[in-house]
């Protein structure tokens, strides 16, 4: 907004992440709208639609990033229209890929049809099948269409004030497209503008499989549907949203059934057919002459697929989103742990070690194709690959690289950075190239990922740069004075966040598991040996009560000295930090959080095990 005389308005919709403290005393020339209440993006919108007062108003999603001339080029088209009409925007993702919502037209029965059974995607460019995202227009061009996308809406204040902006029985999902039916039913025109862009990361896509989202799009398209279509049409498309909510929600309630009970049992029905079917040929083919024991076997290979679920669990494999890496580290992991329990076997309990390794190989082509059965069918989503040994470049000033490279510093990610990309021919023999030679550099050098940094390099520049990287980087972006490194790699992810807040261990779903996993062991270890801590213990009955608090989940063995401040939560400790139960520590409140801050980002269940072993007298 240099170059314009404007306002920022910026409403909060009651969000619990500490935004009205964290914007305190910060941007004094943005107005804040903090509601005590979720009032829905509508009437929160209509509340900053009051207060403006500029000739054109802005609706933008905070989950986008704008180039430095768009709101010029965009209010110069509209103005060429004599304001009558709104505008739109192309938009484009975290990569760079178009994203076909930019265009849209109004969901009639036929298009939601054409869409709803797939000939959207048979014939992308249709002007009768894929009408819904207008794929027989050109996304280069700018074009009259039907429905503006809510993330970039662009629209003269006396159109809003003549349609009486935005319907309040929306509360999430529907009002872009309501609003833009009544702008064209005022006598106004909807425009796609292509000749800027945005970046518009999509991260609230990925909550698009739960039953609430089902719910809330649903009740959006019923409340469009009485409101704007009558008659038959409107009960043909009432059945329609019927039938593709149901749709929706049948794929939604397997999702989750698979997220937290069905993948495991999938998985573990792959390892045991694994098995059985590599015992068969081994027993054809290798080792005829040997005899198994059925019942041995039949105890054997269910053991066996305990120990490689249980191993997978722990080393990541069923934490969120799919990731080919946490199917390979966990295999690995699993088949070490399977060869040195069979090492540990009397000898008249082994049977083969070539059916366990091929049996797990086995098991992991299958798992493999499984999960990417299961990925391309959209009922589980794929996470972003991180591999530590990506290598990143960073495209910025010399300051600009100092300051990424501080924030990379604190998650571990420094040793990833090849080096930096000027911006401008200075010369500087320590840089690896210049902007205008990327491309050349990246087919040159094995980059994975690259860190845009914002300041001297423009956002016009990076968002006209995107489209030209190459599928298979990653892109990062750091705008200057923010502190922070965001990206998302396509529309269906939520995308990374690097900051100047702390980086706990504590925050890693794998770290958090092991410290599940050595409360659950401490707890059961000393409920089996509890006649001893009659003779060990003064207080024997309060420690197996501690015990089972930990089974429980009410409590850990190990806990903070103070509240968390800012960490991971975790359950209240029988001990804390400082290895002694919170009544019994008397260190100034700052040493203990200092302590609790040291715990939580260097993690180790080692470390619990040491506290609990040296202060065993402490746990009653």
């Amino acid at each position: 907004m240099r170059n314009m005389e404007g306002e920022i308005i910026v409403i909060d919709n009651n969000s619990i992440d500490g935004s009205n403290a964290f914007f305190q005393n910060k941007f004094e020339e943005v107005k804040f709208i903090w509601n005590g209440a979720n009032v829905g993006f509508a009437k929160a919108n209509n509340q900053a639609i009051e207060m403006a007062s500029g000739e054109y108003v802005l609706f933008l999603n905070p989950d986008t990033i704008i180039a430095e001339d768009c709101l010029e080029k965009v209010i110069a088209f509209i103005s060429s229209q004599k304001n009558n009409c709104a505008s739109g925007i192309k938009m484009i993702d975290g990569s760079g890929k178009f994203l076909k919502e930019s265009k849209r037209a109004f969901p009639d029965p036929m298009t939601s049809l054409y869409k709803i059974s797939g000939l959207a995607k048979l014939f992308p460019h249709s002007k009768t099948f894929a009408k819904y995202h207008l794929g027989n227009l050109d996304k280069n061009e700018n074009h009259e269409v039907d429905v503006l996308a809510g993330a970039f809406m662009m629209i003269p204040k006396n159109i809003l004030s003549e349609v009486k902006g935005f319907d309040e029985d929306f509360f999430m999902y529907g009002e872009d497209v309501d609003l833009s039916y009544r702008i064209q039913k005022a006598g106004f025109k909807n425009f796609y503008f292509s000749e800027s862009s945005i970046i518009h990361f999509k991260g609230e896509s990925t909550k698009k499989g739960s039953i609430n989202y089902v719910k809330m799009f649903y009740k959006a398209m019923s409340i469009f549907v009485k409101k704007h279509y009558g008659g038959s049409k409107a009960g043909l498309f009432h059945l329609l949203i019927q039938s593709a909510i149901l749709l929706r929600a049948v794929l939604a309630s397997v999702a989750r059934f698979l997220k937290w009970i069905g993948l495991p049992v999938i998985d573990a029905s792959l390892i045991l057919m694994s098995f059985y079917f590599i015992k068969l040929l081994w027993s054809t083919f290798i080792k005829r002459e040997v005899n198994y024991s059925p019942n041995m076997l039949i105890i054997a290979f269910p053991v066996f697929t305990l120990l490689f679920l249980t191993s997978s669990y722990f080393s990541g494999l069923y934490d969120n989103g799919f990731r080919q890496s946490r199917l390979n580290k966990s295999t690995v992991i699993a088949i070490l742990v399977l060869l040195s329990v069979y090492a540990l076997l009397p000898e008249s309990l082994r049977f083969s070690r070539g059916i366990l390794l091929f049996g797990s190989l086995t098991a992991f082509v299958l798992i493999t194709a499984t999960r990417w059965l299961l990925w391309k069918g959209k009922i589980i989503e794929r996470a972003a690959e991180e591999d530590e040994n990506n290598q990143t470049i960073i495209v910025g000033s010399p300051d600009e690289f100092k300051e990424a490279i501080h924030l990379l510093e604190k998650c571990g990610k420094k040793e990833r950075v090849m080096g930096r990309i000027e911006v401008r021919e200075t010369g500087d023999e320590k840089a690896m190239g210049t902007f205008n030679n990327l491309s050349e550099i990246i087919q040159l050098y094995p980059v994975e990922e690259i860190i845009f940094c914002e300041g001297i390099l423009s956002f016009k520049k990076i968002i006209n740069t995107l489209p030209q990287m190459p599928y298979w980087v990653r892109i990062r972006f750091f705008a200057k004075g923010s502190e922070t490194i965001v990206g998302s790699d396509d529309k269906d992810s939520s995308g990374e966040l690097i900051s100047k807040e702390e980086n706990y261990r504590l925050a890693n779903a794998v770290y958090r598991r092991n410290k599940d996993l050595f409360d659950i062991s401490v707890s059961l270890f000393f409920l089996l040996t509890f006649p001893l801590h009659f003779i060990f213990k003064k207080r024997p009955v309060h420690l197996l009560k501690n015990a089972f608090h930990v089974l429980l989940r009410k409590k850990t063995w190990v806990g903070y000295a103070v509240d968390e401040r800012g960490k991971p939560f975790i359950k209240p400790g029988v001990i804390t930090t400082t290895g002694l139960p919170s009544c019994l520590n008397h260190l100034p409140k700052e040493s203990l959080y200092a302590t609790d801050t040291l715990y939580a980002r260097h993690y180790r269940a080692l470390h619990d095990f040491e506290l609990v072993w040296s202060n065993y007298r402490l746990l009653s």
